[in-house]
């Protein structure tokens, strides 16, 4: 099955599921649907960055600090994001990742999706999925927001990276 026919629920404001579609024509239509996005530090509390590949359906080859993606349907945030945190990393055996917050992101033109936002300790050695990254590092903190300015970021992550900084401090520091 392609990405593209994969079946999500779609929800309203209140993230409440109405109907369920396949994600292309979720896409294609605006509608509201789930997503989640993880934050994975290694032990040196350095955080898993990315440039997604060419071919992704949503934000083509910009980059990311975040790695995740749509829940199904049926599937739980919890469940969404230690499978799509296994599969974007490459790895086996993470712990469950930690529910930090959630959120409707809104891109602008009209379409928006619930985000789950995690951060999940990744000590295993990671192999990305080379159909979903095309280039990845560990960045420090102050590494990453020195390149906020001269990358292009996927707008949700982006959203969520300005949630988690200390201005927002309702949020909480989570685990690291």
């Amino acid at each position: 099955m392609s990405a593209a026919d994969e079946i999500l629920d779609i929800v309203d404001e209140h993230d409440q599921v109405i109907g369920q579609t396949p994600r292309g024509e979720a896409y294609a239509r605006g509608l509201r649907h789930r997503c989640v996005l993880i934050q994975a530090r290694d032990s040196a509390g350095r955080l898993f960055v990315h440039r997604r590949t060419a071919t992704k359906l949503v934000f083509p080859s910009l980059y990311d600090m975040f790695v995740g993606g749509v829940v199904g349907a049926g599937e739980s945030y919890d469940t969404a994001a230690l499978r799509e945190a296994e599969e974007e990393l490459g790895v086996t055996g993470l712990p469950q990742p930690t529910f930090l917050f959630k959120f409707l992101y809104h891109n602008g033109t009209g379409q928006s999706w619930w985000s789950a936002v995690y951060e999940v300790r990744c000590d295993l050695p990671v192999h990305p999925q080379v159909e979903e990254v095309a280039w990845h590092t560990f960045l420090t903190d102050e590494e990453l927001t020195d390149r906020l300015g001269d990358w292009e970021w996927v707008p949700d992550g982006l959203a969520a990276w300005e949630k988690l900084q200390p201005k927002h401090p309702e949020r909480g520091a989570g685990l690291y």
